[in-house]
């Protein structure tokens, strides 16, 4: 039976120390707007796609919250159908939080963000201006300037002349990147923190090149007059030849020991796993490339330096233990003191990948049929709607829907689809571009008495091939309905000067907005 909390009884178990999961159920745009430092998002429109995933252990303290309009309390018997047993809702939502004289924070990965900021404020990181770059540029000054973000976001704006190499890549590949100690290495990504982060790993390390952040990255060079690159190539080297491995091992286990993380041998994973109380995460912080090559199934690819820069997209649970592994004896201790700094719970399983293989690893997948729903073509629902029978739902995103739909479509989401279908008695056909999605969605609406008729066949895609009629509708659904989609960000990757400044400034402001408990749930350690 689900329990009703105030936001004081939440305040408290934050902090206990124990394990707890809370969840913020709204959609993204709301997510985005305000929410609680500590919340995870898992929007309602697929919530129990994402579920498992993030919180593997079905005893769980599961907390949920809404904007106190009910999508909590369907939230909650969708989980306690899942088999959580011990699932609360904060009464009143976030604006009870607020109501109670506790911050609500705008913005995305807030935690990870924030400790960027402290990173820089504690370890007194070195930045350069972009003005500053561009000297060096001009001077013919010996430098290299390394990307630390994922090579899609790379490829699509990056500072001119940079070169990818993630975050969690960099203790391993630095020395192919910059062989000459003399090289000077500036750090970038699209703002702050991964610029901070990874300069700061660097300086840990103890490399001999001198090392800078580039302050406020691609959003930061625009704004400086000067034009970002598109669709670069250039990567960091496939393989690790110059690194010193036995080197890079010792002083990367100094920094994770340091910083509280263990080195646990399989036996101890065995036993913590067979644990009825705890959840344990598994996460392969390799590249992309590696895990598609060897990850062990069960194992979940979260590559290290994504995994720093939105713990949240991967880790559900307050307090749960998160055990990393590579092949290298590098990446993994690294990341692991980065994440106990972050507050985590961060463990390195001795071996690597090698010694998981031998694990049977629970899975944590969802469990959405999506196949129950009858596919129909686009020329049959053409068909069906040309005779007025059919009442066409699109479930694929707001921004989506403004820019192409159906014509005759209407848009909606899983939180709203209750209005969209009550003054209707026709079947439904629904429009997705995710299968699981639209399963989700159909539970919701035969339970508020609809009829699905199917899902379309193909998707928008098959529809438009087929030539049949189009819509467009730029100002509907409009922003006040668009909760799935995130404003805070919008346009300061597009060339909108106030949107790029507003956001760095929120980024800087971030500090300036923690109360007592949520500073102390970073544990800064300097590298010794």
């Amino acid at each position: 039976m689900t329990k009703h909390i105030d936001a004081a009884t939440l305040k408290a178990w934050l902090s206990e120390g124990a394990e707890i999961a809370l969840l913020d159920v709204r959609e993204p745009g709301q997510y985005g707007a305000r929410h609680l430092f500590f919340a995870v998002p898992l929007p309602y429109s697929r919530f129990e796609l994402g579920l498992p995933a993030l919180v593997p252990n079905r005893r769980t303290r599961l907390v949920l919250y809404d904007e106190g309009d009910g999508v909590a309390e369907r939230a909650s018997l969708r989980a306690e159908a899942a088999g959580y047993a011990n699932v609360h809702i904060l009464h009143g939502g976030a604006a009870a939080w607020e109501a109670a004289g506790y911050t609500l924070y705008a913005g995305v990965n807030v935690p990870s963000k924030t400790f960027g900021e402290l990173i820089e404020h504690e370890c007194d990181t070195p930045r350069i201006t972009c003005d500053q770059f561009q000297s060096m540029r001009e001077s013919g000054e010996d430098f290299v300037l390394v990307d630390g973000r994922p090579f899609a976001e790379y490829e699509k704006l990056n500072v001119p002349g940079g070169i990818c190499c993630p975050n969690g890549e960099l203790a391993l590949r630095i020395a192919d990147i910059a062989p000459d100690p003399e090289t000077r290495i500036i750090v970038c990504c699209a703002g702050r923190t991964r610029s901070i982060i990874g300069a700061q790993t660097l300086i840990d390390l103890g490399i001999e090149n001198p090392v800078a952040a580039l302050e406020n990255g691609t959003q930061g060079w625009f704004l400086a007059g000067f034009e970002n690159e598109r669709g670069a190539s250039r990567r960091y080297p496939a393989e690790a030849a110059r690194a010193d491995l036995n080197g890079l091992r010792k002083r990367v286990t100094e920094l994770a020991e340091a910083r509280g993380a263990s080195f646990v041998a399989p036996g101890q994973l065995t036993e913590w796993l067979a644990e009825e109380t705890r959840n344990t995460y598994i996460f392969d912080v390799r590249t992309h490339e590696e895990f598609a090559a060897d990850g062990v199934a069960g194992s979940v690819h979260a590559p290290g330096g994504q995994l720093v820069q939105a713990t949240d997209r991967w880790v559900g649970v307050k307090n749960a233990r998160l055990v990393l592994v590579d092949d290298d004896g590098v990446r993994a201790p690294m990341i692991a003191s980065w994440l106990r700094q972050l507050g985590h719970e961060a463990h390195v399983l001795e071996g690597g990948v090698a010694s998981l293989a031998g694990f049977e690893l629970p899975a944590t997948g969802p469990a959405v049929d999506s196949g129950k729903l009858k596919p129909i073509a686009p020329g049959e629902l053409a068909g069906l709607m040309k005779g007025g029978g059919v009442h066409v739902i699109d479930l694929r995103s707001g921004m989506s829907y403004r820019r192409s739909h159906i014509a005759g479509a209407v848009w909606s989401i899983r939180p709203k689809l209750n209005s969209v279908v009550e003054d209707s008695r026709h079947p439904v056909v629904l429009v997705a571009d995710d299968a699981a999605i639209a399963a989700l969605a159909a539970l919701d609406l035969e339970e508020a008495g609809a009829q699905i008729a199917g899902l379309l066949e193909g998707g928008l895609s098959d529809w438009k091939a087929a030539g049949l009629e189009m819509a467009a509708t730029p100002d509907e659904p409009g922003d006040a309905d668009c909760i799935d989609f995130i404003f805070h960000t919008h346009g300061r990757n597009q060339g909108d000067a106030a949107a790029a400044r507003a956001y760095l400034a929120w980024e800087v402001g971030l500090i300036g907005q923690l109360d007592e408990q949520e500073r102390g749930a970073f544990a800064i350690v300097p590298a010794p």
